[in-house]
């Protein structure tokens, strides 16, 4: 199937959803030749929202989408759900992504490579998984950093991301307190800040540990934050790194 064919059918799909959760009509007809199309295509089989392959007709979906209350939550999850389908099928990124991207192939670790597409891929569909691969992806960058300015084959695992980057920031000269010049060192804290902010954002809403009674779910916008800062950071300090070798 061409990929024109299945952008139109994927829009369809979510049209048709969108008007039935907010209290319009779907055919029945239009509702399964959508469907159809979008689960016969194997190259986008991973990318179809769960309630696509899930709910069978109109009625099934609105019986899926009664748990969001309003008719705002329910487009915003249907937008969310179908994100990652159709910037697939449109072949859309945020401008950044392909410039940080290139850094980060010909950087020279597998793992942080991995942890940028994760966190690219996860950002509509599971940001609180995006938001966890934008940590790993500066931590990764900041254990190589060391290792290789310090000359180790791998940085001790013991510190947290504050910490590693407070040594990568002093092995690449790029601490605040390394410049005389104010404008350079309001810049360099705020990299620093960003950093912070990115540990403690994980730690608040990401997946990687159990929240309490009034857990925060972050939106997908949430979770593009988080990624786009910690792509430019992870890129900012390998080019660094280049420009010292």
């Amino acid at each position: 199937m061409g990929t024109e064919f299945l952008l139109e059918h994927a829009e369809s799909m979510q049209n048709m959803m969108i008007a039935r959760a907010t209290g319009g009509d779907a055919a029945n007809y239009d509702y399964g030749q959508a469907r159809a199309a979008l689960l016969q295509s194997s190259d986008i089989a991973h990318l179809v929202p769960r309630m696509v392959k899930t709910c069978r007709s109109p009625s099934q979906f609105w019986a899926h989408i009664n748990r969001y209350p309003t008719y705002a939550e329910r487009r915003e999850y249907i937008w969310s759900e179908f994100r990652p389908l159709l910037d697939k099928l449109e072949q859309v990124g945020a401008p950044s992504d392909s410039a940080i991207g290139e850094a980060l192939e010909r950087f020279d670790s597998a793992h942080v490579h991995a942890a940028w597409q994760k966190a690219l891929d996860r950002r509509a569909s599971d940001p609180e998984g995006a938001i966890t691969m934008a940590k790993s992806l500066v931590e990764s960058v900041c254990k190589y950093v060391v290792a290789q300015m310090e000359g180790k084959e791998r940085a001790d695992n013991g510190d947290d991301l504050p910490q590693l980057y407070r040594k990568a920031s002093h092995l690449l000269n790029l601490a605040p307190d390394q410049h005389m010049e104010d404008t350079f060192k309001r810049i360099l804290g705020g990299c620093s800040n960003i950093v912070t902010g990115l540990g403690e954002l994980r730690n608040r809403v990401g997946d990687a540990h159990g929240q309490g009674p009034r857990p925060v779910k972050p939106s997908p916008r949430h979770a593009e934050l988080a990624v786009n800062l910690a792509g430019t950071m992870a890129s900012f300090l390998i080019a660094t790194l280049e420009a010292r070798s």
